[in-house]
């Protein structure tokens, strides 16, 4: 069977929960979006949805997962075919932007690790930035680096631009090679809830750096 079919079921219980736990969806007035994202490529499909909420108003902890998804067109393509859902429980570092983190990462190939790490995030009506360096508790002493970064400023009362930079630089400390890194970019434009534009995708697996690309559009949802 697939790894990413078996694994899409554990992505959608975990967010399910998350976004109906009363205690986390309602401690925020008004509740941040829950953006979902599809990007329909010339080589996969690939999707993605991203949940920031805090415990309470005022609490220091707050949850960050994200769920991404991506599958090949072609049944002979394998690499790149995968579910990966990095999640984390962030405290806080006073008003900072800063915060520990821990948690863990459900991933189709590599399985499942436990994380610690340290989080930065900064949301304006224009700019969201998160930066996450974590370290996983495994043998393969795998230290990452994620990033997403969007820019949305306004052009009318109803329309914006919208832009995203997102990546991932994951090395394996204890062999000392790199296990996977990429970089994903999106350009196009925002009504409301919904956004819509052109992707490029650029990917690099193993120590070899074996790389893929995907290119094409994308549509997205903030819930």
């Amino acid at each position: 069977m697939n790894k990413p079919v078996v694994f899409l079921p554990l992505a959608g219980i975990l967010l399910f929960f998350l976004f109906l736990n009363p205690l986390i969806t309602h401690a925020q007035a008004p509740i941040p979006p829950l953006p979902m994202e599809l990007m329909f490529g010339n080589e996969r499909l690939d999707y993605q949805l991203v949940m920031k909420r805090n415990f309470t108003p005022t609490s220091k902890f707050s949850v960050l997962a994200i769920a991404v998804f991506s599958e090949n067109y072609g049944k002979g393509k394998k690499l790149g075919d995968s579910v990966v859902i990095p999640f984390q429980v962030n405290y806080a570092l006073g008003k900072s932007g800063f915060s520990l983190a821990a948690g863990g990462e459900a991933n189709s190939v590599a399985g499942f690790g436990t994380t610690v790490g340290l989080t930065h995030s900064k949301a304006t009506k224009e700019i969201l930035a998160i930066s996450v360096l974590s370290y996983q508790l495994s043998s393969a002493q795998n230290v990452k680096f994620f990033g997403l970064y969007e820019y949305k400023p306004a052009l009318t009362d109803k329309w914006s631009i919208y832009s995203r930079l997102q990546l991932t630089y994951n090395q394996g400390m204890a062999e000392g090679s790199h296990n996977r890194s990429f970089l994903y970019l999106r350009a196009g434009l925002k009504k409301g809830p919904v956004g819509f534009g052109l992707g490029a995708n650029f990917d690099a697996y193993g120590p070899n750096k074996v790389a893929r690309e995907n290119y094409g559009v994308f549509t997205r949802w903030e819930f």
